[in-house]
Formats: C-alpha cells, sequence, structure tokens
C-alpha cells in the first residue's frame, strides 16, 4: 500500500473529529478552507486537465445555492436531499450551457464562461420566487457541523475523482483534448463527448458545494453565491497548488487560506497588498506551481 493512502486516511479521520474539539471560528475557518478546496478540485477537471480555461465556474455554485433554498423554503425538504437536488440541477443545466461555451476554445471560452455566470446571477435575480436583489431567507442552520461534514465528504470525493480521472483512459483522453484537440479527434477521441463529461463533472461539485453553503448562510442574495471574487481565489488556489494534478488544488488551497488568514489577522488594513504581492512572488519563483516543483525536485535528488 502506497504510503499516501494511509496518511490521507488519517487526515480525513482528524478532519471528521475536529468539528467536536474546534470552537466557533475555527470551524469557521476549517469550513471556508474546505469549501474553497473543493472549488478549485471542480474547476481542475475541466481547466486543468481538459485544458479549457474557465472563470465562470462560479454561476453553477450559485444555480445550486440558489435551487436548495428554493426546494427548501417553498417544498420544505430536508436540506441535504435540498443539497443534493441543488448540484443535480446545476449538473443538468451544465449540459446546454456546456454544448454552447465548449465551442469557443482559449480566452474566448474564458471571457464567455465568465459572462454565462454573469449572466445567470440577472436571470435568477429577475425570477420572483428568488426574492430578487433582497435575497432569500432560509431557516436559521442549527448545527455547522453537519455543514461542514456535507462540504468535506464533497471535497474528498472531488479528490478520489481528480485520483482516478489521473489514472484513467478518461484523464488521458482529456489531456490529449488539452494538448491538441484536433489531433485527439483523428485519434478515435469523441471531443464533444469528452469535454462535456468534464464540464458536467466540473458543473456538479460547485452545485453541491453551493447548497451546503447556502445553508451555511441562511440567507442568499446574488453578490454572496455569483461572487467573481470567489471564483478567482479558487482559480489562483489551483493555479498555486499546481494545474492538472491530484494535489494541486489541496495544497494551493489549504495554504493560500492560511496565509490570507494569518495576514488578515496581523495586518487587516494592509493584508491584501500583502498577501498579493506574496502570491506574485510565488507564482513567479514556482511557475508551473508547488506540487509540480515538488515532484521534480524529488526526482532529482533519488
Amino acid at each position: 500500500m502506497k504510503l499516501w493512502l494511509p496518511v490521507a486516511a488519517l487526515v480525513v479521520a482528524l478532519l471528521v473529529v475536529a468539528p467536536s474539539w474546534l470552537n466557533g471560528y475555527y470551524l469557521n475557518l476549517l469550513y471556508i478552507t474546505v469549501l474553497y478546496v473543493g472549488l478549485a478540485y471542480g474547476w481542475n477537471i475541466i481547466s486543468g486537465y481538459a485544458g479549457y480555461f474557465s472563470f465562470g465556474q462560479i454561476a453553477f455554485f450559485g444555480i445550486g445555492a440558489y435551487a436548495t433554498g428554493l426546494i427548501v423554503v417553498n417544498l420544505k425538504w430536508y436540506w441535504l436531499l435540498a443539497a443534493l437536488s441543488g448540484g443535480v440541477i446545476a449538473c443538468a443545466l451544465s449540459i446546454p450551457m456546456g454544448y454552447v461555451m465548449l465551442r469557443l476554445r482559449g480566452p474566448f471560452f474564458a471571457m464567455g464562461m465568465f459572462g454565462l455566470a454573469q449572466t445567470s446571477r440577472v436571470v435568477i435575480t429577475a425570477i420572483p420566487a428568488t426574492g430578487g436583489g433582497s435575497g432569500l431567507f432560509l431557516p436559521p442552520a442549527s448545527d455547522l457541523r453537519s455543514i461542514f461534514y456535507w462540504t468535506l465528504a464533497i471535497t474528498v470525493c472531488a479528490i478520489a475523482l481528480t485520483a482516478w480521472i489521473d489514472r484513467s483512459a478518461f484523464g488521458l483522453r482529456l489531456q490529449a483534448l488539452r494538448e491538441d484537440e484536433q489531433v485527439a479527434g483523428t485519434l478515435g477521441i469523441n471531443v464533444t463527448l469528452e469535454k462535456m463529461y468534464a464540464f458536467a463533472l466540473s458543473a456538479l461539485i460547485p452545485g453541491l458545494l453551493g447548497g451546503g453553503y447556502a445553508w451555511f448562510l441562511t440567507y442568499i442574495e446574488p453578490d454572496a453565491v455569483f461572487s467573481p471574487r470567489l471564483d478567482l481565489q479558487s482559480v489562483v488556489m489551483a493555479i498555486l497548488g499546481g494545474v492538472g494534478t491530484v494535489w494541486g488544488p489541496l495544497v494551493g488551497g489549504v495554504l493560500m487560506t492560511q496565509i490570507a488568514e494569518a495576514l488578515w489577522a496581523k495586518f487587516p488594513q494592509v493584508y491584501l497588498m500583502i498577501f498579493g504581492g506574496l502570491l506574485v512572488v510565488l507564482l513567479i519563483v514556482l511557475p508551473r506551481g508547488i506540487v509540480p516543483a515538488l515532484v521534480q525536485r524529488m526526482r532529482r535528488t533519488t
């Protein structure tokens, strides 16, 4: 058995028991960390493996959040079932969206996805049932621990899914698309179908996470769940850790969240400037990300 398997199992076990001895602040920080890591993994599937650099995966996060909220408020479903349904709805809506958007490539796809996220925000705001710009109120969450466990489960599944993609024929086909889509098509790969699979999976993960986030906030409004900041942070986390890798989003997400929190506590007035400068330095020193740099260094020493 490889070393990382028992280590990963130990880390998951510690995270499972952590809510029983963490206070509210640290449990909230742990939840936000796991949430960002999960979002980074969702982005990594379509952008890291398939090579479609996206600035709009937050659209599915917002759709999942609003779908969950509407189901809880109108149908009175238990929030876990509502969150699961919200993720499925986001994934289902990603199919026609992806069919249109995946016709674009490069910066046109990135800009198109950003526009799609903002369009989704406007459309949902225009629906009377969502409360428009005033937002949607949910029943107050009784226990943050259950929301944390939901988010942890989705993130662990996202990591396991990424590990499978990295070693599977499906992952090899996605990487072939990333390198040269036209050549991949001549090799017998169904380019459209493979892209759609990757796009749907990259929508399902943030959709499921958005449902838990809606219950965490207990109040949903467009700026909170369609925030470009959330999208940008998850993108930067994946890039910092290493795109197209199994552990890159985890390393980048944990490191970036903890550094940002520490800087905010020490330098609340200028922490964004310090953090931005530090991030630029890290990306200059490690242009391919932390995980690829570590792997390359380990190979040189062996």
